[in-house]
């Protein structure tokens, strides 16, 4: 409600007053009422006039590593022909939920906007905390009125909303898998569309070559299609992240982040990084199924889908956290996207690494992360054809991975 307390006590008590003086025949009190009404009205009427305001708002950049910089520049135009505007706006600045719906730990970052003329422009910025992986929704920006007595409050919001990526932190692996078939050119093809099988068709782009355009298809849509060809004889590596909350162990920072889901993925970041430096194809898959393939040459994709990713717990009873597992597993065997398999997990998914070893006849390299606190009396984990990369941060994990001799 636009009326703040102070002014719903006021109005309440000039009820009263005016009331009183009318029942017993006191006209001061009633005086006194009307004044209390009187203070209402023009409160009121110094709040219905706002300044009209235009505000276009840009993020640079919108997609950054955990603990990089980004700012938020709001420009602020004061659209009135007379009147200049000066206040103090508020920006909010929260985080979406997994569903990308529910914006938790909303704040609001004070915005002045001082002796802004009639016409004029002027820019304002503000830096915007990247300490923790997830999706930051920044604005409305919301202007708020009130009277000299605050007996009304009236808000108006202005300009859309943004959005940042806060990836997580990449730590740089050298080595890669070097896959099942080798192409004839030596580990890694580099020729920049692939050679040997369809994969799919795309709009032209300027550098593609005029005998990969696929006149039929172009006379049909309008617009230039290429065809796109894969080279099966490249490395294919697939990523599947542990995405249940039972797998890994209780929130052990402040902020209420798992620590050991947060090493999941920053491991699930690099393996992507690496893969995508020596230009290899990788898709990241879920337990909870969500599949996201990227782009030659690019891992933003990718990397969106792990700064959105949030550890859930089982759905209902009937679903349990192995049934889930079972199905991503079931998934995988049956499309077989790669040849090498990296899966990532806590603690608690030690005991459902068998789901995981099943998967040794349809990938032949088998690669499984555990993360998480190290205990003396850890039982080691095994498997036949796996192998097992213990550590208790991203930073560990990439150590890890460099230590093994030959991929």
């Amino acid at each position: 409600m636009p009326i703040t307390p102070r002014g719903l006590g006021l109005g309440v008590g000039g009820v009263l007053l005016a009331l009183t003086g009318i029942r017993f025949g006191y006209p001061e009190l009633v005086v006194v009422g009307a004044t209390a009404f009187v203070a209402i009205g023009c409160a009121l009427a110094y709040g219905v006039w706002r300044p009209r305001l235009e505000v276009a708002r840009s993020v640079d950049p919108d997609r950054v590593g955990r603990g990089e910089g980004s700012h938020v520049i709001l420009t602020v135009r004061n659209t009135s022909r007379l009147l200049a505007a000066s206040l103090v706006a508020e920006d909010s600045c929260g985080r979406l939920s997994g569903d990308g719906q529910t914006v938790h730990d909303k704040v609001a970052v004070a915005v002045p906007v001082l002796r802004l003329r009639a016409g004029a422009t002027m820019d304002v910025g503000y830096p915007v905390p990247t300490g923790r992986r997830g999706v930051i929704q920044v604005g409305p920006l919301r202007v708020t009125r009130r009277d000299p007595l605050g007996l009304l409050s009236l808000g108006r919001d202005h300009g859309g909303s943004a959005s940042i990526w806060v990836h997580p932190r990449i730590h740089p692996l050298q080595a890669v898998p070097a896959g099942v078939s080798r192409s004839m050119d030596g580990r890694i093809d580099r020729v920049p569309h692939g050679s040997i099988t369809f994969d799919a068709l795309r709009e032209y782009v300027i550098g593609d070559e005029l005998r990969h355009v696929h006149w039929r298809t172009s006379a049909k849509v309008g617009e230039l299609m290429v065809r796109e060809h894969l080279d099966t004889s490249l490395p294919r590596i697939v990523v599947l992240l542990d995405d249940r909350s039972g797998s890994y162990a209780a929130p052990a920072l402040p902020d209420g982040e798992i620590a050991a889901f947060e090493a999941a993925c920053e491991a699930a970041a690099s393996v992507i990084a690496a893969a995508v430096r020596e230009d290899l194809p990788v898709v990241l898959h879920t337990v909870g199924g969500r599949a996201v393939a990227g782009h030659r040459g690019s891992a933003q994709a990718q990397l969106d889908a792990l700064a959105e990713v949030t550890p859930s717990a089982t759905a209902d009873a009937a679903d349990t956290v192995d049934s889930r597992l079972a199905n991503a597993a079931n998934r995988l065997r049956q499309h077989r996207p790669g040849d090498t398999l990296v899966y990532l997990t806590g603690t608690g998914g030690v005991a459902d690494l068998g789901l995981v070893g099943a998967l040794r006849g349809a990938f032949p390299t088998v690669v499984t992360g555990i993360l998480g606190p190290i205990t003396p009396d850890e039982p080691q984990p095994g498997g036949a054809g796996m192998l097992f990369l213990r550590a208790e941060d991203g930073v560990e994990f990439a150590a890890e991975w460099e230590g093994v001799g030959r991929w």
